[in-house]
């Protein structure tokens, strides 16, 4: 429903996008309206970033600048402005022959957790008539925001715990749907990890990551790693004996830099000779790295 009145705005946007401003009050097909561009902003806080953009949006361009106040409103917020974030200004300026501009807002890094879920709601403050009334709730805009640490290879290296759906359906030799493991960084393919002893003893698998979009955190595996044997896995052997995986075409995986995580979509499948054998589905998989002492402590509890 979001994707639609957005869809719809931006057509009612580019409609108008002829047309001029007036002073005077204007008619349906002049009309000057300005809003969020959304009712909902998600935003990533980087320890970089000067700031993340709120979108604002008019149906028309005027010959002059326009310039409109911001103010945070209570309903709706658990973030607290000076401790969790600022804004850049407390006005917001459409330049003359423009249609857009944006509410700057600084995330304040270092006091936002890992596992914090912040938001707070920013309300345009402007004349009345340039609320349009079928949107008149999208003057106002929920802005969230969550932290994204820095990408580190290394944060992703060393002792793991894996909890698979995988291995509860077809647990093979393990005792449990959770298994210990190790990664090491790849020795030529960077951003990458072997991840050793993965699902099953003697077979391991690769992760690569993706750190060039911070806020689309991407894992991918390569096509036709070896995964197990089939009859260590079905007690039967089928194809070619072994049984394949690789990243899901469905579903994303995604990694988390600060609380050293991945989130694994794997599809598994049976090939003989190159050929399809058949498909044994896509499986949901959460591997977390840990201290030594950790791994130690659950090694020694017969994990």
């Amino acid at each position: 429903m979001m994707k639609y009145i957005y869809a719809a705005f931006v057509a009612a946007a580019l409609a108008f996008g002829a047309a001029s401003c007036s002073e005077e009050y204007t008619t349906y097909s002049d009309a000057e309206y300005v809003m969020f561009a959304d009712t909902l902003s998600m935003n990533i806080v980087l320890s970089d970033a000067d700031y993340f953009s709120v979108p604002v949006a008019s149906t028309v361009a005027c010959k002059y600048d326009r310039t409109f106040g911001v103010e945070v409103i209570d309903k709706g917020s658990n973030a607290i402005e000076g401790k969790h974030y600022r804004l850049l200004s407390n006005t917001v300026t459409i330049p003359a022959g423009k249609l857009a501009t944006e509410v700057k807002v600084k995330g304040i890094y270092e006091n936002i957790e890992p596992t914090d879920s912040l938001g707070f709601v920013l309300r345009l403050v402007m004349p009345e008539q340039l609320e349009w009334e079928l949107y008149k709730e999208w003057t106002e805009t929920k802005v969230v925001m969550y932290k994204v640490c820095p990408f580190d290879l290394n944060n992703f290296v060393g002792p793991c715990i894996l909890t698979s759906m995988l291995l509860r359906d077809y647990p093979g030799e393990n005792v449990s749907y959770q298994r210990l493991a190790r990664t090491v960084a790849h020795p030529t393919e960077p951003n990458t990890v072997i991840m050793q002893n993965a699902f099953f003893d003697g077979y391991d698998v690769t992760l690569t990551f993706d750190p060039s979009n911070p806020a689309n955190p991407l894992v991918t595996m390569d096509r036709d790693q070896v995964l197990s044997s089939s009859d260590q896995m079905f007690g039967l052997i089928h194809g070619d004996n072994k049984v394949l995986c690789t990243h899901s075409s469905y579903y994303d995986s995604y990694y988390n830099s600060c609380q050293r995580f991945v989130e694994l979509w794997m599809h598994v499948y049976i090939e003989n000779m190159g050929a399809t054998v058949g498909t044994v589905g896509d499986y949901y998989n959460i591997i977390e790295w840990i201290s030594e002492e950790e791994y130690e402590r659950l090694r020694k509890e017969g994990l």
